[in-house]
C-alpha cells in the first residue's frame, strides 16, 4: 500500500483541541498586525478574507465580517453588502491568479452543518478545476493539493491589490 503524508493534518486536529478556549480565530487574525502571517489577502471596511490554513483546495479562501456575529439573520445589511462586495474581489483575484474552472461558494451555519468556528459566521470560496476530485479522496480519505499555502497567498495577494 502507498502511503501519501500530510502532517499538516496533525497539526490542524492538535490545533483544534488546543485552540478551544484561545478565542476566535476571525476576531483574533485581523488583530495581530502581519497580514502575511494570518493569511489575509484583503480588507475592506466592515470585513476580511483570509486564506484558510488547512485549505479544501488550493486558494480556498474564506470571507468574514470584523464584528463577532455567529447568526446570519444578526449580520447589518452594511456588513452583508461589504463581504458580498469583497467576495466579488476574491473570485475575481482567484479567477487571475489560479485560472480555475469554477468556484464553489458556501456557509455552514451551526455545528451540525459543518461549521468549525460556528460563533463567527463566514463565506468559504472555494476554487475547482476540471479534474480536481479523483479517487485519492473516495479511496484514500486523502485531499491531495498541488500547491502551497504560501505560494496561494502570494498569488492572491498580487491579484488582488491592497
Amino acid at each position: 500500500m502507498e502511503r501519501l503524508w500530510a502532517p499538516w493534518r496533525m497539526e490542524y486536529i492538535g490545533q483544534a483541541r488546543e485552540g478551544e478556549d484561545e478565542g476566535c480565530l476571525f476576531c483574533e487574525k485581523p488583530k495581530e498586525g502581519d497580514d502575511e502571517k494570518a493569511l489575509i489577502v484583503a480588507r475592506s471596511e466592515l470585513s476580511f478574507a483570509m486564506l484558510n490554513r488547512y485549505p479544501y483546495n488550493s486558494g480556498h479562501l474564506m470571507v468574514a465580517p470584523f464584528r463577532h456575529v455567529g447568526e446570519l439573520e444578526e449580520v447589518e445589511d452594511d456588513e452583508s453588502l461589504d463581504m458580498q462586495r469583497l467576495m466579488q474581489r476574491c473570485v475575481k483575484a482567484l479567477k487571475e491568479a489560479m485560472q480555475p474552472d469554477g468556484f464553489n461558494i458556501g456557509m455552514n451555519l451551526g455545528v451540525v452543518a459543518g461549521a468549525g468556528i460556528p460563533d463567527h459566521l463566514h463565506w468559504h470560496v472555494v476554487p475547482r478545476w476540471n479534474g480536481d476530485t479523483n479517487f485519492m479522496p473516495v479511496v484514500g480519505e486523502t485531499k491531495v493539493l498541488p500547491e502551497l499555502t504560501a505560494a496561494s497567498y502570494a498569488k492572491v495577494r498580487a491579484a488582488i491589490g491592497t
